[in-house]
């Protein structure tokens, strides 16, 4: 691997864009990707999971998709150091001034990988800490711990190939810092990933029936689980309440069974339309947004969406979740893993549906105040040197 070389400062012409996921840079990276091409970048979008479809919604934000082989669950270090050097031969093939990756194998093999083939200027952000940083697991074995530890020496190699590296919340930076990781001078905190809050616009809630949503990776460290039995729990009391889990299922080892989330259905706790195309209709059809996380999250791009849209929260007084909610202003914090808190905050606006919109309303003005993705960008496009057209 090449020193730590930190580029000319000169804003770049080119720019690759690392992903684990195609999807994820249209749905979390659009707005960039149009600002950047304003401004006259020529973008790659790298992503190992391509279909006709994704390349098409690439293509129509300007940019260039890029096939790469990264395999995002695995960890089988002949498949990782093979991918690694592929992503260095596309980087070099490629020839990009920069690159600004995101998620932990991109950040890091992206990193590694661009240092080497000598991409003079790299950016990287992390979204959240994830399965191998949870702090709540109920399985603490010796696996994971050695894991962890290859992580962190992973991390900690690849921050020292960048020039800066954004976070979106306090306690991750506090994380790498504080583990000797990643010198404080280079951690940028965003507060957020953003929405646009034009596209997202409030709806008026749902009253009858009162109904819970919750987006997310079908991961158990997402509080799946926890969500159906506050579900069971809250139609003991009240059979009318309705329940709606929007999501697909997930390769991580901690993924849920169809079967599992099946059985939920079959029992009449929720309804299940699986990963949905357009979030907004089915917000709109929902009274409250519940995210249940215990996993490591960074701030979560679905309750900022949920508030853009007037949406009260409930989620756990936890890393990056936290960051989402003002305690009785637009919604509640409950314990991480626990079913029957959890039912209690839900109850509470069963038996004051008032407060339905009023903290609606507080989520809305917060997501004006706090993750606005275009004010957000312009922090990010400056840190590149980038001018979007608008304010040269």
């Amino acid at each position: 691997m090449t020193s730590n070389s930190q580029g000319d400062g000169r804003p770049p012409r080119s720019l690759a864009l690392i992903s684990n996921s195609a999807f994820s840079i249209s749905n979390f990276r659009g707005p960039l990707v149009e600002a950047m091409v304003a401004a006259g970048v020529r973008v790659h979008a790298l992503a190992p999971d391509f279909d006709e479809e994704s390349r098409a919604t690439i293509r129509a934000l300007g940019a260039e998709p890029v096939d790469i082989s990264l395999d995002r669950a695995g960890t089988g270090p002949f498949r990782e150091l093979l991918d690694l050097a592929r992503l260095k031969r596309v980087l070099r093939d490629l020839k990009p001034d920069a690159v600004f990756s995101y998620f932990a194998k991109p950040v890091i093999y992206g990193s590694l990988a661009a240092a080497s083939a000598r991409v003079p200027r790299r950016w990287a952000m992390v979204e959240g800490l994830g399965y191998v940083f949870n702090e709540h697991q109920d399985q603490r074995g010796l696996k994971r711990r050695i894991l962890r530890r290859i992580t962190e020496g992973l991390y900690k190699r690849a921050f020292a190939r960048v020039e800066r590296v954004f976070f979106l919340n306090q306690e991750d930076i506090d994380q790498f810092v504080g583990g000797g990781l990643l010198p404080p001078e280079k951690a940028l905190k965003l507060g957020g990933i953003g929405v646009d809050l034009d596209w997202l616009r409030p709806a008026p809630p749902v009253l009858k029936p009162v109904t819970f949503v919750l987006a997310a990776r079908l991961l158990r460290e997402k509080g799946i689980v926890e969500f159906a039995e506050a579900a069971r729990i809250v139609k003991a009391a009240h059979p009318g309440a309705r329940f709606l889990l929007l999501g697909g299922l997930d390769p991580n080892p901690s993924g849920l069974r169809a079967s599992e989330v099946e059985a939920w259905v079959a029992e009449g706790l929720l309804e299940w339309p699986g990963q949905v195309s357009d979030v907004r209709e089915w917000i709109a059809a929902s009274s409250v947004f519940v995210l249940p996380s215990f996993y490591r999250e960074g701030v979560p791009r679905s309750i900022q969406e949920a508030m853009a849209m007037g949406r009260p929260i409930i989620t756990t007084d936890n890393v990056g979740c936290r960051e989402t909610v003002e305690e009785g202003v637009n919604g509640f914090l409950v314990p991480v893993r626990n079913a029957e808190a959890l039912a209690e905050a839900m109850i509470r606006f069963i038996d004051r549906p008032e407060l339905i919109a009023a903290m609606g309303g507080e989520s809305r003005r917060l997501a004006e105040e706090r993750f606005d993705v275009h004010r957000i960008n312009a922090v990010i496009l400056e840190t590149f040197g980038i001018v979007p057209p608008r304010a040269a």
